[in-house]
């Protein structure tokens, strides 16, 4: 009976092919620093509608005095503001932001996030988050694993990785 051939392995990877199985994701940690830049560039995105349409009204409108924000803008910024938190992560695995600093979201195992895990992620941890007046996102600052409080609700971890354009 023939024998299937294994294919060699030369010696200086193997001790690297060992220590791949004690992987751990808390090694690729994404910093705080980048994940308040992500989140700062986010909020400028979402706030970007109604201060265009603040600017193109007063140049174009009645003046400073008279422009008000509509329920329309108010509405796009919503739109905006769910393709980033939901929709992009959803899909990508970031938002934006993300996007820009070359962090990302995935499951403590290691998995993409799903559906659930987003929105217990960016809006029950993001909601947590501001009630205990930004706390919940200074967690991530002290502890080991860079985890804030909206990473442990949805089971998550923000890490350093870049998404190739396919």
């Amino acid at each position: 009976m023939p024998s299937i051939a294994q294919p060699a392995v030369p010696a200086e990877y193997s001790s690297i092919m060992e220590n791949t199985t004690e992987f751990s994701l808390d090694a690729l940690k994404a910093p705080f620093f980048l994940r308040c830049a992500a989140l700062f560039i986010d909020y400028i995105v979402v706030l970007l509608v109604p201060v265009l349409w603040l600017l193109i009204s007063t140049f174009f409108g009645d003046g400073p005095g008279h422009v008000l924000i509509s329920s329309t803008v108010w509405m796009l910024c919503i739109i905006v503001w769910l393709i980033d938190f939901i929709g992009l992560p959803l899909f990508r695995g970031q938002t934006l932001g993300k996007m820009v600093v070359g962090i990302s979201i995935i499951m403590r195992d290691g998995r993409p996030a799903r559906l659930g895990s987003i929105v217990n992620r960016n809006l029950l941890g993001y909601a947590l988050t501001v009630i205990t007046l930004g706390i919940g996102f200074l967690i991530a600052a002290v502890n080991g694993t860079g985890r804030a409080l909206h990473d442990y609700i949805a089971g998550t971890i923000v890490v350093r990785a870049r998404k190739q354009l396919s």
